[in-house]
Formats: C-alpha cells, structure tokens, sequence
C-alpha cells in the first residue's frame, strides 16, 4: 500500500512508499519502507530519521548508487544462546 502523503523516502528519496505496519492504538505511529533501497522508519522517530532534508547527507542514496551496489549483504545466522 502506497502512502501518497508523505514525502519520500528519506534515504534515496523514491516516492513509492509501502506502509507496514500501524501502532496498536491508531494514529499514534506507522512503520513505512521503501521498496527500492529497504529503509525502514516509524513515522514517530525524529527528523533526522524520517525527512529528506534532514538525513544525514553521508548516508543518502542516489539511483546511481543504488544501481551500483555489487550486493547486498545477507543477515549472518543467529548465534547460538549461552
């Protein structure tokens, strides 16, 4: 599902959206993600995690980077519990 209100992805600045998740009691939170680079945020966390132009310019994403990217890496194994 598309969120049409909100500006973009923070990171890559891609304006398809996908909503997540929502908080158990409504409207206090949403969990969105960008389908083109995978970042994740609830609408909750600050400025600086949620808007364009407050990200924090080193770890941005350009198409270019995007499509230059040799892999992503896959999450190691759990380990086991002590």
């Amino acid at each position: 599902m598309a969120e049409p209100t909100h500006p973009g992805c923070p990171r890559c600045a891609h304006q398809v959206i996908e909503h997540v998740h929502a908080s158990p009691v409504p409207g206090i939170w949403d969990v969105l993600q960008c389908p083109r680079c995978l970042y994740m945020w609830r609408t909750s966390e600050p400025a600086r995690r949620t808007r364009r132009e407050d990200y924090p310019g080193g770890f941005r994403l350009t198409v270019a980077d995007l499509a230059n990217t040799d892999e992503v890496p896959t999450v190691p194994p759990l380990r086991p519990a002590t």
